[in-house]
């Protein structure tokens, strides 16, 4: 680990005056992946800019009946917060679904949606072939081991896939994401938030260096009673997706009024498919009906030497996921 500058803001002005000074600076809240990172070398801070009492902790409900999440809030808190639960239940089983208790009791919200990738070849500096880690010099998982990577949006530079539980149901229910910068506030479709890699792989989100995440805002939903986060893993705790998906559906009796499908595991970013969820408008709430929209969603899918059960595997997890859904999201 390189030696680093430490500073600690209690305001969020202070903070985006702090990055705005240090370009390569970063923003410590957790810091359940930044740290990690910084011990392997892969992240070379020279400033952390320590916004862990940034008053940014908030989960409150908007005046259109959506509900904000702030960005310092604890992925814990988060999950457990009744608001969250009884509005939006897919996203507080997709939340429980990741990491450690541990972790999520540190982990924030913001920090959630800016972790890295778990591509073993971009975490271990030994392997020089890393695109996203040093940009020209190559993708060693393309033709390495590749069980783990990417079947959707992949390009020639990089196959990893983003390792996130949240974001897929966030994905899934097209959240915002508010930003602040020295320049004032914007805000991100969440569509619009995460890149695929085309060939520029080392930059994961479309924020721009000086912006901080201030809160993620979910409009109201319609589907709370009807969704579910189905996640496959190599082991039943701690482990990132193979494949995951968050599924709604909205229902007119048996009829499926709209949908929602976003996958976890199989690309760069959260991938929502809206093919599938056109192709399920009008339809019966069967499984084949879950079945022919998992064939849109997988249409294009690209797999690898190691990776190729991941096509059948998301299928059948999409299929799994609106079954539940249409349940009521009950296991």
């Amino acid at each position: 680990m390189q030696p680093f500058e430490y500073r600690r803001v209690t305001d969020a002005q202070a903070a985006v005056n702090a990055i705005a000074a240090a370009p390569a600076a970063k923003f410590l809240a957790g810091g359940t992946n930044l740290v990690d990172l910084m011990k392997q070398n892969v992240e070379r801070p020279t400033q952390l800019v320590d916004i862990s009492r940034v008053d940014l902790a908030k989960i409150e409900g908007l005046p259109d009946g959506g509900l904000r999440l702030g960005a310092l809030a604890r992925n814990a808190d988060t999950a457990d917060h009744p608001l969250v639960r009884n509005r939006y239940p897919m996203l507080a089983q997709a939340i429980l679904a990741g990491a450690s208790a541990q972790l999520r009791n540190m982990a924030t919200n913001g920090g959630n949606l800016m972790q890295r990738t778990r591509c073993y070849y971009f975490y271990d500096p030994g392997y020089e072939q890393c695109n996203k880690r040093t940009p020209g010099s190559g993708c060693a998982a393309i033709e390495g081991f590749n069980r783990i990577h990417a079947i959707l949006g992949t390009s020639a530079e990089c196959i990893a896939t983003h390792p996130s539980d949240m974001c897929v149901a966030l994905a899934a229910l097209a959240a915002d994401v508010r930003v602040g910068s020295v320049r004032g506030e914007r805000t991100i479709p969440f569509a619009d938030f995460h890149r695929l890699p085309g060939t520029r792989p080392n930059v994961d989100t479309n924020l721009r260096p000086d912006e901080m995440i201030l809160s993620i805002d979910l409009p109201k939903d319609p589907y709370a009673d009807h969704s579910a986060y189905v996640k496959i893993r190599d082991r039943a705790s701690y482990a990132f997706a193979l494949v995951s998906a968050a599924a709604a559906l909205e229902l007119d009796g048996n009829t499926i009024r709209s949908a929602r499908l976003a996958l976890g595991g199989v690309a760069h970013k959260p991938w929502r498919s809206e093919a599938a969820e056109s192709h399920l408008t009008g339809k019966p709430a069967t499984e084949a009906s879950y079945r022919a929209a998992a064939e849109q969603a997988l249409h294009d899918a690209k797999p690898y030497k190691h990776n190729s059960f991941k096509v059948e595997l998301a299928k059948r997890t999409i299929v799994r996921a609106f079954t539940l859904a249409a349940q009521g999201g009950a296991a």
